[in-house]
């Protein structure tokens, strides 16, 4: 077998790398190792908005699962809800935040994999006690994101 089909496998429905932050849940679902650096996919649940911030090394797009939500990207306001995609370009700026319910549920995919490890290390720090305002420039920042002020 070729190392690339050993890649092939299946993430079972509620499986995945469970995190925990301040009220909010993400859910590895694909990561760099899973898929050989290809993609990852990130589920957000109950997740607070996303201010605008740009991705330097990855694309990112946003498949809703639950609720209303409203995408920045670049110049453009785009509204979504459950079986929309909506794509942020990897250097332009981009936002999100619910509206109906506040509540709800996005897969956010990652290209190249590697942005999991943004999750993995916001909520490791919050374990640890080291999240303030300048830990998540820096933890953003590992991993080729900035926040637009």
């Amino acid at each position: 077998m070729s190392p690339r089909a050993e890649l092939a496998h299946k993430v079972d429905a509620g499986g995945g790398e469970r995190l925990r932050y301040a009220g909010m849940t993400f859910v590895i679902r694909a990561s760099a190792a899973s898929t050989g650096g290809a993609f990852s996919i990130v589920e957000e649940i109950d997740a607070v908005d996303a201010p605008l911030h740009i991705h330097d090394h990855h694309d990112e797009a946003f498949y809703v699962l639950e609720s209303e939500h409203v995408f920045t990207v670049g110049d453009r306001e785009i509204e979504a809800g459950p079986g929309d995609l909506v794509f942020g370009p990897r250097g332009v700026p981009h936002a999100q935040r619910r509206v109906v319910p506040r509540s709800g549920r996005v897969l956010s995919m990652f290209s190249p994999a590697g942005f999991e490890g943004f999750f993995r290390d916001l909520c490791q720090a919050d374990r640890d006690g080291q999240v303030g305002p300048d830990d998540l420039v820096r933890i953003a920042a590992a991993y080729g994101a900035r926040w637009i002020v």
